[in-house]
């Protein structure tokens, strides 16, 4: 009968412990070892972080810059506006300045016309005033194309002359203009003041 080995108890303990301790260890390696990449990982993605920021902090200057724009534009319009109404407002107060001062020297002329007729009893004097003031009036409307319509044997047109009465007249055709009461005048080709008339009937 062969004799058996005795086994020491705490070499046994020993022994049953072991395995328990290498699967401790390999755990801990695998936690070292994941929170190695995991700070590798975010040590590599730390510039990606930087860069979103740069961005946003540089479409914030555009935003800024682009409403300094539109705010400039605006005031410029507004002044263009503002100034546009005044020189209408203008145009429309002082649009007869020129015709005006032209009329003055008119004016002139039949001030002292009138104070040489109230000097002298000569009535050819007076008249040859009156004409050359006249010639004068004419001659600043014609300037400004105010022009006189030639009514006088005319056809008669509802749109240049008023008919102010209707005379029986075998020598001249009806609806024919017999004598202009009162000058019609036109303003660069448009009708300023139909001539009144007498018509043909």
């Amino acid at each position: 009968m062969s004799k058996k080995e005795v086994v020491d108890p705490e070499e046994l303990i020993i022994r049953e412990d072991t395995p328990e301790q290498d699967a401790e260890d390999v755990v801990d390696e695998s936690v070292s070892d994941a929170a190695g990449e995991d700070s590798e990982e975010s040590a590599d993605q730390a510039p990606d972080l930087e860069e979103p920021e740069s961005e946003l902090d540089k479409a914030k200057a555009e935003v800024v810059e682009y409403r300094d724009r539109m705010a400039r534009l605006q005031a410029e319009m507004e002044n263009l506006r503002k100034r546009t109404a005044r020189d209408i407002q203008n145009a429309h107060k002082f649009a007869l300045e020129s015709f005006a001062k032209e009329l003055l020297s008119v004016a002139d002329s039949m001030d002292l016309g009138m104070q040489a007729a109230g000097d002298t009893d000569d009535v050819s004097s007076i008249i040859e005033g009156m004409e050359l003031t006249s010639k004068q009036l004419f001659g600043v409307l014609e300037k400004f194309n105010v022009e006189i319509m030639d009514a006088q044997g005319m056809r008669f047109d509802p749109e240049q002359h008023e008919a102010m009465t209707m005379v029986p007249n075998p020598d001249m055709e009806p609806n024919t203009v017999m004598d202009v009461i009162q000058k019609g005048y036109t303003l660069n080709d448009r009708l300023l003041r139909p001539a009144r008339v007498i018509v043909s009937s």
